[in-house]
């Protein structure tokens, strides 16, 4: 399996590195993808190199994608290229996962409409604006959709997203 995240500077530490690990436990390959490749620097002090540039991204090549959450989603959101390489995955059926604040950017994909989500609540509104039908619980799945609200809630956030790559 091939996963991709992406993130960007100031991004929420835990929601990048805890994913990252255990989907690499997994067995499978994980890949960075950010506005450039370079270091990215996490919101309080770890740091990652980025493997691409969104514009290098190959959807086709991946099995699912991961937004992890803190500040980087803010700026993602306004990428257009993030946005179409998030409706990919999305048309195609493949698992996406967001937790947090990695909301903003499927909420700016406009993928939301109907469909079952949750997310921090400070963006709770913004979902609900977007069409998704909200629900304040620790992981939230509808069909490739897998989205929950904070660092807490990442065993419950990695436990269905990772069933659900399995099938």
């Amino acid at each position: 399996m091939k996963i991709l995240i992406i993130t960007a500077d100031r991004c929420d530490d835990s929601e990048l590195f805890y994913p990252y690990y255990r989907l690499a436990e997994e067995g499978w390959s994980v890949s960075i993808a950010s506005f450039a490749k370079t270091k990215i620097s996490a919101k309080y002090h770890f740091e990652i190199e980025a493997d691409m540039s969104v514009d290098e991204v190959k959807e086709g090549e991946y099995d699912a994608l991961l937004l992890p959450g803190g500040m980087a989603p803010e700026k993602l959101r306004q990428n257009a290229r993030v946005l179409d390489i998030v409706r990919a995955f999305n048309d195609a059926k493949k698992p996406v996962a967001a937790i947090c604040h990695g909301q903003q950017i499927l909420i700016s994909s406009k993928i939301l409409k109907g469909r079952k989500a949750t997310c921090y609540p400070g963006i709770k509104d913004d979902l609900v604006n977007a069409g998704a039908i909200y629900f304040n619980e620790k992981v939230v799945v509808d069909e490739n959709l897998v989205t929950s609200r904070r660092p807490e809630d990442l065993p419950y956030f990695m436990k269905a997203f990772i069933d659900m790559i399995k099938g």
